[in-house]
């Protein structure tokens, strides 16, 4: 099944711009796709259907009066349920805001907007975001589109879901410790993950870390790039902001592989990776490895990323959470409550020590980019798992420390502060996505999407690399 709904991004807009389709008739295929599967995954969980069709009118007659048209002109995107979206819904998973309605957009939102784009909807998020899997107490679960019984992970579970389904040619994603990353991978679309201060966030409690990070998600990577192009910005209320490279306003160029120094890594030395997805990595990799003009095992040393990871973890819920916590205990899910409470109980001194290994981290990652071009390693440690499931409690038999440990193999590279792609790469050893990260230099944000765009160009002609796609008629059914 194949209609106007599954067009990539850049082939819808620059049909638009030729005037072989219509805003109005692209908006009415993603409604009819929505109406049709959304009964079965549950990912676009606040609609503006009305107002949509409003905007897609006015972007039709813009076309027709030779006006000029902006990057995302006529484009249907959905929005995270995080982003603030004026007269729209936004929940942020959480009951305390189940029927909060913004006055105004937030900056990203705007610049979407201002570049032509047509919000379709918010996309489903766990409670403020918290969680690889998107389920909460005011839309319930979202399903995997491969499976609606498993999960799509999170946070960005929702836009993924949508994505991989065809509500939407794009979508805007989120990622602490691989909340847009993970959900990419487990529905076989793609994320990418940029630098701190590409996309400025002027709502982050707190500003001077550079973890949290937003980013755009597509169907292929020039899609990703295409709604990157509106997302970039040098808003100053975000400190890591900096003036936008104008190569991330262009499409992705077409890199040499050959010329590539590649390493790669199952488990960045320190994951919990389950045996399955091992297996299939290195499959993966003794397929592309030919493509590369060198390619070598080689882990990057990350200390105790682990501990880091959990303490300035600990730092940004206690400073967004800790007065939710203290008024509105019974409205909030376990997820804000244990992440709350382990970072109170942390120390300045455990803060200053997190800090300072962070540092390290981020420096001795530096010098190992210094040596390599690329570094290739698994999306995810597991498959998709039942969304009933909170979180993986073990992987190979043995018992994850914390609920965020399965994430090692994306928060580990978030520790990092590099920007990474987020490629499908065909299925697991289960019939799931399958999917690897792409890591490249810090603010080497531009170089990364063309070296991921040429990966994935040679990927797509590849059956067993190619993009999964889930069996629509079944999940209308």
């Amino acid at each position: 099944m194949t209609e106007l709904c599954d067009s990539s991004a850049v082939d819808l807009r620059r049909m638009i711009g030729a005037k072989e389709i219509s805003p109005v008739e692209l908006l009415d295929s993603c409604i009819a796709r929505t109406e049709a599967v959304d009964g079965a995954v549950n990912a676009m969980v606040t609609r503006d259907f009305e107002r949509a069709r409003e905007t897609a009118k006015a972007a039709e007659q813009a076309v027709t009066a030779g006006e000029a048209l902006g990057a995302l002109h006529g484009l249907p995107i959905g929005i995270k349920d995080l982003n603030a979206t004026a007269g729209l819904r936004t929940t942020q998973g959480s009951l305390l805001y189940q029927d909060h309605v913004p006055e105004a957009d937030e900056r990203m939102v705007a610049g979407v907007r201002a570049a032509g784009a047509i919000v379709f909807g918010k996309t489903n998020t766990p409670e403020f975001g918290a969680g690889a899997n998107t389920r909460n107490r005011v839309f319930g679960a979202t399903g995997n589109p491969f499976d609606p019984t498993l999960t799509p992970a999170g946070s960005s579970g929702g836009s993924a879901a949508a994505l991989a389904t065809g509500m939407v040619p794009l979508a805007t994603g989120s990622d602490f410790g691989g909340s847009l990353r993970t959900p990419a991978g487990f529905c076989g679309v793609v994320g990418f993950r940029p630098s701190p201060g590409t996309v400025p966030n002027e709502t982050r409690a707190v500003g001077l870390t550079p973890l949290s990070v937003q980013g755009p998600m597509g169907r292929s990577v020039a899609d990703a790039a295409l709604l990157l192009s509106a997302q970039v910005d040098d808003d100053r209320r975000d400190p890591f902001a900096r003036t936008v490279d104008p190569a991330l306003k262009r499409a992705p160029a077409t890199v040499d592989l050959s010329r590539l120094r590649v390493a790669v890594s199952e488990d960045l030395g320190c994951a919990p990776v389950d045996d399955g997805i091992r297996a299939v990595f290195r499959s993966r990799i003794e397929k592309l490895a030919p493509l590369f003009g060198s390619c070598e095992a080689r882990d990057p040393e990350l200390g105790p990323v682990h501990r880091v990871f959990e303490i300035l973890r600990g730092v940004n819920f206690v400073a967004a959470h800790k007065a939710r916590l203290e008024k509105h205990r019974d409205l909030l899910g376990p997820n804000i409550i244990d992440n709350t409470e382990r970072g109170l109980k942390y120390s300045l001194a455990d803060v200053a020590w997190a800090h300072v290994e962070q540092t390290r981290i981020y420096r001795r990652f530096v010098a190992f980019m210094d040596e390599v071009d690329i570094l290739i390693c698994p999306a995810c440690a597991v498959s998709p798992f039942p969304h009933e499931q909170l979180y993986v409690a073990e992987i190979n038999g043995q018992a994850m420390d914390t609920y965020m440990r399965w994430l090692a193999i994306t928060y580990g590279i978030t520790m990092t502060t590099h920007p990474v792609a987020l490629l499908p790469c065909g299925r697991d050893g289960r019939g799931l996505p399958f999917g690897i990260q792409v890591v490249g230099r810090y603010r080497g944000d531009a170089e990364l999407l063309g070296v991921a765009h040429s990966l994935e160009r040679v990927m797509a002609a590849d059956e067993e690399l190619a993009r999964p796609l889930p069996d629509l008629e079944k999940l209308m059914a």
